[in-house]
């Protein structure tokens, strides 16, 4: 089914009976085309939820047969955990939990790779660890050349990664970056080390002058969506491939983002790519649900009484009264959208103060903070009157947003449906 933006606006106008009856023809193409194992992307929230209550009623036969992999990615809300976990003690061996991977040698933290830089560049040694346009070769390169008396001081600073270590958010974030700003504006898969040494002396950067304000926040600010694929995507898929997957079922609405009604018009509720374990057979994405809206699912909890994650019944009340819920799990601390007011920070912070105050002190506040400097290009404000920690501790709100700053993003990177 191939549709344009205005018949996607018809749809999702119509009523949930039909919008049922669609997921179901949705779900039965699927499980026709499936030659191996199918699955369904599991997440706790209330999305998936419904998907996997709606396949189990209506195909239970198929259900039998199809896995639940719920991404684990280190970082999820406690009252998902707990409810994906008690939809995994019900369906028992066809419930499995992707988490993310190992490192498979040791490396240095970023604060130890930017000490052997700035060694390298001090001894003239820096064009052995870079290739001839002045990108960084490998971190591998880099961590090489270390000498011998920096990393007997990096063990003792107990600044190295050892074997073995799971790729955490914390990893993530050090090695990569902070979750901040859209992701079309960090969707830059690097480590942090070598877009040091891209902006610092790469000959072939552009002239774009939207590039190049790019760069130079790029430079002040350690941000990156690198957690997204590291901690959700990959583990899942590895999962997949070892479980001989060829159809995935997920709970992704267009009414989410432009991107996703972008990928519904062109690609339709199934659509096919490839991933190396099944050969030259095709592998299938399905999403049932794609015209449905957030009062769809709600309203489709309420009438089958489907059971579903207390996050959605936390929020808070401003001072005007109004009360505000918690309208997406994901990540507990992805800034992502820091752009906007009520966004998933500053909703963790009422909600889960504990867990806010941990990820703010892991370095996220300081990087907002670099931000709001950058942002206000030499202005002063109480960024510059107090630290961080000063900051957390008094005045905790100002790390809720960052709306002022002006991103024309053009495009949204969706990992979701790479």
């Amino acid at each position: 089914m191939f549709i344009s933006f205005k018949d996607l606006q018809k749809e999702q106008s119509r009523d949930l009976g039909y919008k049922i009856q669609t997921a179901i023809a949705a779900c039965r193409s699927a499980f026709d085309v499936c030659r191996h194992r199918a699955a369904i992307a599991f997440s706790g929230g209330k999305d998936s939820t419904v998907l996997l209550h709606l396949i189990e009623n209506h195909f239970p036969e198929q259900a039998s047969r199809t896995i639940v992999i719920y991404g684990n990615t280190g970082v999820e809300y406690p009252e998902c955990i707990k409810f994906s976990r008690q939809v995994g003690r019900r369906l028992g061996d066809r419930f499995y939990e992707a988490k993310p991977g190992r490192t498979e040698s040791e490396g240095l933290k970023y604060a130890a790779q930017q000490e052997v830089l700035q060694y390298l560049i001090e001894t003239n040694q820096v064009k052995s660890v870079l290739k001839n346009d002045g990108k960084l070769k490998s971190t591998a390169a880099l961590e090489r050349a270390c000498p011998s008396e920096l990393y007997e001081k990096f063990q003792q600073e107990k600044l190295i990664w050892p074997a073995g270590t799971r790729k955490s958010y914390r990893w993530c974030a050090d090695q990569y970056g902070w979750p901040l700003l859209g992701k079309a504006k960090s969707k830059l898969k690097a480590r942090r080390i070598n877009i040091d040494c891209f902006l610092r002396f790469s000959e072939s950067q552009s002239e774009d002058p939207k590039l190049l304000a790019y760069y130079d926040l790029l430079r002040q600010v350690k941000f990156s969506q690198a957690c997204c694929d590291i901690l959700k995507k990959e583990p899942s898929e590895r999962l997949q491939a070892e479980m001989d997957v060829d159809v995935i079922f997920k709970g992704l609405m267009a009414a989410e983002s432009r991107t996703r009604q972008t990928n519904f018009v062109t690609r339709g509720y199934l659509f096919r790519s490839h991933r190396p374990h099944l050969g030259s057979d095709p592998f299938f994405h399905c999403n049932p649900l794609s015209i449905w809206t957030d009062d769809d699912i709600w309203a489709y909890i309420r009438r089958y009484n489907v059971p579903y994650s207390s996050l959605y019944d936390m929020g808070w009340k401003s001072a005007s009264g109004e009360v505000h819920k918690i309208k997406r799990n994901g990540c507990l601390a992805c800034g992502t959208d820091l752009m906007y007011q009520n966004n998933h920070m500053s909703m963790l912070r009422r909600t889960h103060p504990k867990q806010w105050n941990v990820y703010m002190r892991m370095g996220m506040a300081a990087e907002i903070q670099k931000i709001q400097v950058a942002r206000r290009g030499g202005q002063l404000s109480m960024f510059d009157m107090y630290d961080t920690d000063y900051l957390i501790e008094r005045s905790p709100c100002v790390f809720d947003s960052i709306d002022d700053l002006v991103m024309y993003d053009t495009e949204e990177f969706d990992p979701e449906v790479a």
